[in-house]
């Protein structure tokens, strides 16, 4: 299977939730399973086929973030050489030469990619747009209403 690459900070957000699901969420299900055989008949009882549910989707997302740190290509941006140019986990700001609008985004991988937080994943059009390239140059990205030109104005490692 192909390396998934993540930022240092993605791999420990899933690190972090992958010890909650085991050592809260996980304990707390079985608990409520244990009530709910309690109450005798599991045929028609809510109340355990609900715990079985939540124990199912807890332990589907503890095999998926195993798996992604299993083959995740961890990456620490402050110890690659670079060159200066943009880079998986780069945090660049660019400015949209028609409006002169500027922002941030960092390059990082598919799932810790979030628009609100300024993280954009490495396959969007923007970020494979910037992949490469430095600081004064203009790339070209094909957005759903056009062509959109932006200049790359700072580029940093942290």
């Amino acid at each position: 299977m192909n390396k998934v690459p993540l930022t240092v900070t993605g791999a420990e957000k899933l690190r972090v939730e992958l010890d909650e699901l085991r050592s809260v969420v996980r304990p707390r299900i079985i608990a409520s399973i244990a009530t709910a055989r309690a109450h005798g008949d599991l045929k028609e009882n809510a109340e355990y086929h609900a715990a079985k549910e939540q124990q199912s989707f807890a332990e589907g997302r503890i095999a998926e973030i195993e798996s992604k740190l299993a083959n995740a290509q961890i990456i620490d941006i402050t110890k690659v050489d670079a060159n200066g140019r943009v880079v998986f986990g780069a945090t660049v700001e660019i400015e949209d030469v028609e409006s002169e609008k500027r922002v941030i985004y960092q390059i990082v991988g598919e799932d810790e990619a979030s628009i609100k937080e300024g993280r954009i994943s490495v396959g969007s059009p923007i970020a494979r747009a910037l992949i490469g390239k430095e600081v004064e140059d203009v790339v070209t990205v094909k957005a759903p209403g056009g062509d959109v030109d932006y200049e790359i104005i700072a580029i940093k490692y942290i």
